[in-house]
């Protein structure tokens, strides 16, 4: 578990989620962990106006800072199951969201694409049960690949620290758009019959 960072170093990830396009001012949510604790967004965090002093910190085991992410729950589930987690990244990639709306795990059909991920789990969590059940969900598939996609609402990805999770973050987005394309032009996977 990587328990080299600053609070400074969420803000600046959390803006590069707005500004690359995989979340809009408001949405999304970031963590950083450091040993027991960890630093999340506020609920309702602006990308352009947030700063170190607004970051929540919450316990690994134990309540959650008042004013956390309404997904605290769900980081603070992820670095349980996952002591080597060093960070939790949750954004709205608009292609990995639209390449997943059918429910279909997804499999990307470029290069880097399939170097990083084999499949990546796609979720169906109900809007109304969201809260209640997306951290065991999320935390169980995360065990297993560090990206998955709740379809209809983002992608969560975990790292050793802040940089690995967002590159998994770009990576996934980079092949979801590719096959965005891919499907909208009509190219098949290699070996797939016309």
């Amino acid at each position: 578990m990587s328990t080299r960072f600053n609070r400074h170093e969420i803000v600046t990830y959390y803006l590069r989620l707005h500004d690359s396009g995989l979340n809009d001012s408001h949405s999304g949510n970031i963590s950083g962990r450091k040993e027991q604790a960890f630093w999340i967004t506020p609920s309702g965090a602006g990308a352009e106006t947030l700063a170190a002093a607004d970051l929540i910190k919450c316990p690994v085991d134990g309540p959650l800072g008042a004013g956390a992410s309404l997904d605290g729950a769900l980081h603070q589930a992820v670095y349980r199951a996952l002591p080597e987690a060093g960070a939790v990244i949750h954004s709205h990639g608009p292609y990995s969201i639209a390449m997943t709306l059918d429910g279909s795990d997804f499999r990307p059909l470029d290069f880097e694409g399939e170097y990083y991920f084999d499949t990546v789990p796609v979720l169906d969590i109900a809007f109304d049960r969201y809260t209640a059940d997306s951290p065991a969900a999320i935390a169980a598939a995360l065990r297993q690949v560090p990206v998955a996609i709740v379809r209809g609402h983002g992608v969560y990805a975990r790292g050793r620290g802040l940089n690995e999770a967002y590159k998994w973050s770009r990576s996934l987005e980079s092949s979801a758009r590719i096959a965005w394309l891919a499907r909208n032009a009509d190219v098949r996977a290699p070996g797939t019959p016309r």
